[in-house]
Formats: C-alpha cells, structure tokens, sequence
C-alpha cells in the first residue's frame, strides 16, 4: 500500500461479483397488510470479474451471463497488463480454483503480473468486497423491469464510481484493514473444557 501511494505500483483487488435480479434487490417495505409484488424470476443474473485500483478506485472488468471461470481470469489479467504497461502489477485475490489454476498463475508470469493470494476464509484482506457492498448498495434504491434495465445500471455505476463516488470509496478502500492478529488458536482439549464450564454455569 505504501508502494502504491508512492505510485510506484499498482496494487489492484480482484474478485466476482453475481448479481442475481430478483433475488438479492427485492427492496423492503414494512407494513400491517401483506402485500404482492411483481419481482424478477431470480434466474437470472450478472457476473462482473474486476480488479479494482487501491488508488484511483478505477475498476477493471470483465462479465457475461453465464459463469467466470480461468477463461476470464486470463482475459482480466490480459486487459490489466495492457492498461499498466511497463508497471509491476500486484493484484490481490483469494484462493478460488478458477484464480489459482496452473493457466492464471502461468499467464500472471508471462505478462510480469504478481498474484498476491490470501489466506483462506479472510475475505476482510480483499477490499474490493467492500466495492461490491457499495455497488449493490446502490442497486437496492429502485425496481428493475427487465434484466437489460438491471445489468444496465450495474454497468453505469461501475464505470462512473471512481469518478462521481471517488469520495466514497476514498474511505470505503483505504489502509484501515480488519485484523484479528489478537485472536488466541483452541486445540481440542481447551475448546473441550470450555464447553464443559459453560455447561456448569448453567
């Protein structure tokens, strides 16, 4: 991160995204009366691959209808290599199959990009779940009457997030990253007795 703000790199955070309408942007509404509403089938849905800039909060992306595979991986790494040419790319992303195999990690060598992976089950170290949050965020506030209308504004607020809510994502994708460096590991036996001595107490 450093390194970044000293703009001496780019340090980029990959990750998928699946939009599903229908499913996760219904919207809420309280009220005594149940009430119907037409919503999509949930069948449908949107997959954004991206790789988003520490510094400027640009996002790179590549989508389809269907699923993100190496295939795709490979065609984002392709497009980051060109956009950053020259530079020593660093990019962080977690442990999926489709991000690890021998054919990202062969490419990420060939163009001179370096996968940074981290640890299973820490989402908290990839920022750009946070990106995500806010996009989704933004897609709550309306209804969408088609799936064009639906993957449409996804589209639109990705390609202008870094501009129109720089200042948002200023704050959201910073250096302040959840740690739990505190935490104490439990074998067995320990995890046994405490178990135990909540059973007494009651």
């Amino acid at each position: 991160m450093n390194l970044a703000k000293e703009k001496a790199l780019p340090l980029l955070f990959m990750d998928a995204s699946h939009f599903v309408m229908g499913c996760d942007f219904l919207g809420s509404i309280y009220g005594k009366a149940r009430r119907f509403v037409r919503t999509g089938s949930g069948r449908k849905r949107y997959n954004v691959l991206g790789a988003v800039n520490f510094m400027t909060k640009k996002l790179t992306t590549v989508t389809n209808n269907t699923y993100i595979t190496s295939t795709q991986v490979c065609e984002l790494l392709r497009r980051l290599a060109a956009e950053y040419a020259d530079l020593p790319v660093y990019i962080v992303l977690d442990n999926a199959s489709y991000q690890k195999c021998f054919l990202v990690r062969d490419l990420a060598k060939e163009l001179g990009i370096n996968l940074v992976y981290i640890p299973a089950y820490s989402p908290n170290l990839n920022l750009i779940e946070r990106y995500w949050k806010f996009v989704k965020g933004k897609l709550r506030i309306q209804y969408y009457n088609s799936f064009d209308a639906f993957r449409s504004r996804i589209d639109a607020i990705v390609e202008t997030a870094d501009t129109k809510y720089k200042h948002d994502l200023d704050r959201l994708i910073s250096e302040n990253v959840q740690f739990f460096d505190d935490l104490l590991m439990q074998d067995k036996n320990s995890a046994t007795h405490q178990t135990n001595s909540f059973i007494k107490a009651a």
